[in-house]
């Protein structure tokens, strides 16, 4: 398999699942507003290492998981439940939500990069949300558990995670000021996205056991 393939998804999966506005990204921005960019680049640095490790714990679990049919099958029904849901709320919950988004409340001088690590290693989604991502690429021969396509996949994730915090670092500000359609319609394209996700999964669920009773 391409070494680019991997590198491609991984970067894809990483920058659409941090795009949504979260405790991370937010901070990211609001340092970048107090503090200035090198200090918000250095946070992102270091909340990007422990999302390193993440999906490479991610990924080797997938890897032990993938040699179990059942369990993946499990995994798709409740990550297609998971979507689902995600896909609901980006639609018609978020919007009520979105104006009581808090950011964190910074008065330590100390270094941003250990904060980075500290707020992306309280957040435990992204290891669950790497696993299902993995199996459903691999079941569709978009992915396989070589070495090769492991660290493909895990650097693709650590600069689709740079990319994602260096937009809401560099334009956070001129986004929120000019109000733009991205912006404003960031939900619904989030929605959108989880929502083919889960019309796929829920194919390939189906197709499984017309297999199996077939």
């Amino acid at each position: 398999m391409s070494f680019a393939l991997p590198i491609f998804f991984g970067f894809l999966t990483s920058a659409i699942g941090i795009t949504p506005p979260g405790l991370i990204n937010m901070t990211a921005a609001k340092v970048s507003i107090e503090e200035g960019r090198p200090r918000a680049l250095i946070f992102a640095v270091g909340a990007t290492s422990v999302i390193l490790l993440q999906t490479f714990l991610a990924v080797v679990f997938a890897k032990f998981i993938d040699k179990n049919p059942a369990v993946v099958l499990l995994l798709r029904e409740i990550g297609l439940v998971i979507f689902l849901f995600l896909t609901f709320y980006f639609f018609f919950f978020s919007k009520k939500r979105e104006k009581k988004q808090k950011v964190t409340h910074l008065k330590s001088k100390k270094s941003r990069f250990f904060l980075g690590m500290l707020l992306s290693a309280i957040n435990f989604f992204p290891v669950p949300f790497y696993v299902f991502i993995t199996l459903t690429l691999a079941s569709y021969n978009y992915f396989s558990f070589d070495k090769s396509s492991i660290y493909g996949f895990v650097m693709g994730s650590g600069i689709g995670a740079l990319f994602a915090f260096y937009c809401y670092i560099a334009f956070f500000k001129k986004l929120e000021s000019q109000s733009t359609v991205l912006l404003a319609n960031m939900n619904y394209i989030i929605g959108s996205i989880t929502g083919l996700v889960s019309i796929i999964t829920l194919l390939n669920i189906i197709n499984h056991y017309l297999k199996i009773n077939g």
